[in-house]
């Protein structure tokens, strides 16, 4: 095949990316983007209130216009100011969910594979209740018996999927367990702490940050809908799933309040998936690259 033949023959990508990871990442960074500065991107303050423009629509509707430049809500709020404040919000607790469920289940998982016995045998029951256990039910049922706080929203929202974490990490703990390298450093002498944590958790951390691309959409889900529910994020502060649950009462004469923010959310989750995907596959050495 000839080197133009090749060129055709290659799928089009975008610095050596496929177009659709390609604009998944750009709508990631631009999440991230958003959430860092937006107090400087934000046309106004979420809080502020201005009862003379309820329910203006979106500038590119009849009767909108660009000062709201996506509309107003029942309290004549910006939304476009309450969804970058409420991003910020969302990706701050999904983030820091995540990757606490992931210290946690990871820590349990490498002991358990490492020390195994009653240790292992108690940290898999745990993840087997977990498992048996929908998060949104356990979180419903603590934040009705312990209050709302943002430190323990954020606990909640992190036991969706720690499980995951405990079983990825034991499972390649144990097939780790015989290799060369562990033996190695374990006939010099080494502690179980240096064993795990300094050698084994590097050697496996791949298949973990994978895991967490996957598993961070469903922890955005996850704050969406406690937050949909009431028992999340509380007036007067903001996020995604509160702004979807104020709006659901207007959906009839002010869709841009429920329906805005849940593009939002539907976007960021499906270019997180789509991103962990394909990321998952690329680091599989079984599967073609070019492809």
């Amino acid at each position: 095949m000839s080197l133009s033949e090749q060129t055709i023959a290659r799928p089009l990508r975008i610095f050596g990316l496929p177009p659709i990871i390609a604009l998944c990442l750009f709508w990631l960074f631009a999440v991230i983007f958003v959430a860092i500065f937006a107090d400087l991107l934000a046309p106004s303050h979420y809080t502020t209130q201005d009862l003379t423009a309820r329910f203006r629509p979106p500038a590119f509707m009849t009767g909108g216009r660009f000062d709201h430049l996506l509309g107003t809500d029942h309290l004549g709020r910006d939304i476009l100011s309450r969804i970058i404040y409420a991003l910020r919000t969302s990706i701050l607790i999904a983030t820091f969910g995540t990757l606490l469920g992931a210290v946690v289940g990871t820590t349990i998982g490498l002991l358990a594979g490492r020390f195994r016995g009653i240790f292992d045998v108690f940290a898999m029951m745990l993840t087997d209740m977990q498992t048996a256990l929908p998060s949104l039910f356990i979180a419903i049922a603590l934040l009705a018996f312990f209050g709302n706080n943002i430190p323990l929203f954020i606990v909640l929202v992190s036991l969706e999927g720690w499980e995951r974490y405990a079983r990825l990490a034991r499972g390649l703990s144990l097939s780790e367990q015989s290799a060369d390298y562990i033996r190695a450093v374990e006939a010099f002498g080494a502690g179980t702490g240096r064993v795990v944590f300094r050698h084994l958790l590097p050697n496996i951390a791949a298949s973990l940050v994978v895991q967490a691309t996957l598993n961070f959409p469903a922890t955005i889900l996850l704050e969406t809908s406690l937050s949909f529910l009431g028992l999340g994020v509380q007036p007067p502060g903001t996020s995604l799933g509160l702004m979807l649950g104020e709006g659901r009462r207007y959906l009839l004469n002010a869709w841009w309040i429920a329906v805005l923010p849940g593009i939002v959310i539907f976007l960021t989750t499906l270019a997180m998936s789509l991103f962990g995907d394909w990321l998952r596959d690329h680091l599989d050495p079984t599967v073609d690259k070019d492809h």
